[in-house]
């Protein structure tokens, strides 16, 4: 099997006024935060039709995540029990790749302005899909 899985390419960067892990909400619907996506300029035509009040889907790459955790405890509440990550939203897994619905504010050029995105300014992006209700 040829898997091309040590290809992936970020496609941009976020750029985020959140600088800690401890500023991210845990989920993006308890987020109001505004970021924007800094599109590589060699994919800025992929990002063409996009317009203000589109719903689209992100994927990142959490790069300061834990890759070695498979267990955790839900919503970093010490008190609960250890899962297994696979039934998480946790960042911290073997990919950390990262799922975000966000509006799109406004699309400039290569900067596209979203709202409801909870990661780390400088956090890779490696795609972008429509939400298809």
């Amino acid at each position: 099997m040829n898997h091309e899985l040590n290809s992936i390419k970020p496609i941009g960067t976020i750029l985020s006024p959140l600088k800690r892990l401890e500023d991210c909400p845990l989920q993006e619907r308890e987020s109001l935060v505004e970021a924007e996506l800094l599109i590589l300029p060699e994919f800025a035509d992929g990002i063409t039709n996009l317009q203000p009040g589109d719903k689209i889907i992100l994927l990142t790459w959490m790069h300061l995540a834990n890759r070695t955790e498979l267990k955790t405890q839900p919503r970093n509440n010490i008190n609960a029990p250890f899962i297994g990550v696979f039934s998480t939203r946790s960042p911290n897994r073997p990919n950390p790749i990262g799922f975000h619905k966000v509006t799109v504010l406004s699309v400039m050029e290569n900067l596209i302005k979203v709202s409801g995105l909870e990661v780390l300014d400088q956090t890779p992006l490696i795609d972008i899909k429509p939400v298809i209700d």
